[in-house]
């Protein structure tokens, strides 16, 4: 292996979780932490130095972005505390916080604007093109709402060297979950406790996050793709087929990679919270959010919804924010008015929802309801994803409009027979997403149970499938383009 490799990040060769060059480098990694975990300060160095490492791994020379936009965040979260007057404390977190976003905007959104701006105008203007850094999302908000809860007094700074650890942490690094300081903070005080039940949790979180990613989401993830990037060459029933073949693998690709990441955490001795809890079992929209993306959501709720006024300010008032607060939550996954318009949709259907609650308070335990209930919601998340994934609005309606006026369901049988295998894989898919807990406890229990041998082995034959069936090179994960 060239040390170069090693050493030097390199663009072509993305340095993901599934990626046999990552799992040789955490091995390492790992093997060397065996050694100094017990000891916090030595233990916290490593961290902190592999986490830069994988950074730059990640972003190249964005690392230096990284360490100017944390460093500055951790001035002003000092530089408040230290200060006792309330207006002079808000100005800073509000310094601190646009200073943050200045660098998300410039990345992010710049071109956006400028190029919405001279369209008014009616003018011709040559987009500058700019490298979206990796995480800079995920990141930005992290360091968002450790101001605001600095600001608040819900916590104080407790080193420049607890906070790199908490804001460099790698497995949550470049695509979330977005972790709250009050929750990773208290783990680095204790000491780092590795026994067999953590070890067990996380290689079953592994495993699970590389079957989900690397066998599911990238190769059904093929097929939507050849769809959604010509709609119009393709009718009504492979439209369906590639809407339901990105509803799921959007949810096996970031809910694996998270997975993945709660794992590699727990090998180190820290918890992440569960960030995907069954979503597609929701039987409707505002339970969807509850379950989806939970650390962006919560984070939406705590940081936006709420401190606009939230419910306490009227119903009319309370509508208007959560559709803000989805239109927000949009834009916040691309600067492309398709996010803004899945926004919305969304945003729509939570006030559609809270206003049938209103009217009708009462849960059904009914199932023939239940089942209704489920499958409007379904539909409605199935349709709102086919603006997020499709390359523009004006692709998303084609899809529509082929969706609801081009279906012929007698294409069905010769797209199971050219393409067995996805929907094979599809429908195996959704049903293990909607397998119940108790069956879900019962699989991890069995695994928990089987010894050190059957789950290295049961590992090799994941990977071997992986390497089956895999694209002819290693699919990067959906959220690191946010």
């Amino acid at each position: 292996m060239e040390w170069t490799k090693i050493l030097f990040h390199n663009s072509a060769e993305p340095f993901l979780f599934h990626n046999g060059f990552f799992l040789f480098i955490f091995s390492l990694f790992l093997i060397f932490y065996g050694f100094i975990f017990k000891k916090i300060r030595w233990r916290d160095l490593a961290i902190i130095l592999f986490g830069f490492y994988f950074y730059y791994k990640c972003s190249g020379i964005f690392i230096l972005l990284l360490v100017l936009s944390l460093s500055a965040d951790y001035l002003f979260s000092i530089w408040m505390c230290h200060n006792n007057k309330q207006n002079q404390k808000k100005a800073i977190l509000i310094l601190g916080i646009l200073f943050s976003l200045s660098f998300l905007i410039y990345f992010k959104y710049r071109n956006f604007f400028l190029e919405n701006y001279h369209n008014i105008r009616g003018e011709n203007y040559n987009l500058t093109h700019l490298i979206l850094p990796i995480g800079i999302s995920f990141y930005t908000f992290q360091s968002i709402s450790y101001l605001v809860d600095v600001y608040q007094n819900k916590l104080k700074p407790s080193g420049y060297k607890n906070y790199l650890l908490y804001m460099t942490f790698f497995p949550h690094l470049v695509a979330g979950p977005i972790v709250r300081a009050k929750d990773f903070l208290p783990q680095i005080k204790k000491k780092t406790i590795l026994n067999k039940a953590k070890i067990n949790e996380a290689l079953y979180l592994i495993i699970k996050g590389l079957i989900k990613k690397a066998i599911i989401a990238d190769f059904i993830g093929q097929y939507a793709d050849s769809v959604f990037s010509t709609p119009n060459g393709f009718t009504g029933g492979e439209h369906l087929v590639s809407v339901l073949c990105y509803s799921l693998q959007i949810f096996c690709d970031f809910s694996g990679y998270t997975d993945m990441a709660i794992g590699i955490a727990l090998l180190l001795g820290f918890r992440l919270r569960i960030n995907f809890d069954s979503p597609y079992k929701a039987l409707n929209i505002t339970n969807f959010w509850r379950r989806w993306h939970i650390s962006l959501s919560s984070w939406l709720r705590d940081y936006i919804y709420i401190p606009m006024g939230g419910n306490r300010k009227g119903l009319i008032l309370q509508l208007l924010f959560l559709l803000l607060t989805m239109l927000i939550g949009g834009f916040w996954h691309g600067a492309n008015w398709k996010f803004v318009f899945w926004g919305a949709g969304h945003g729509l259907l939570l006030v559609f929802h809270k206003l049938i609650v209103l009217k009708f308070p009462k849960k059904t335990e009914k199932i023939p309801l239940k089942i209704l209930f489920w499958t409007i919601t379904f539909v409605c998340v199935c349709l709102l994803w086919v603006p997020f994934r499709a390359e523009t609005m004006n692709d998303a309606l084609i899809i529509y409009k082929k969706l609801f006026t081009n279906m012929d369901f007698h294409y069905f049988p010769a797209i199971f027979r050219t393409n067995t295998l996805l929907i094979v894989l599809l429908i195996f898919g959704f049903v293990a997403t909607l397998f119940p807990n108790k069956l879900k406890d019962f699989i991890k229990m069995k695994f928990y149970e089987t010894d050190l041998i059957f789950k290295i082995f049961f590992l090799g034959i994941v990977i071997q499938m992986f390497l089956q069936i895999k694209s002819s090179s290693v699919q990067p994960f959906i959220y690191f383009q946010f």
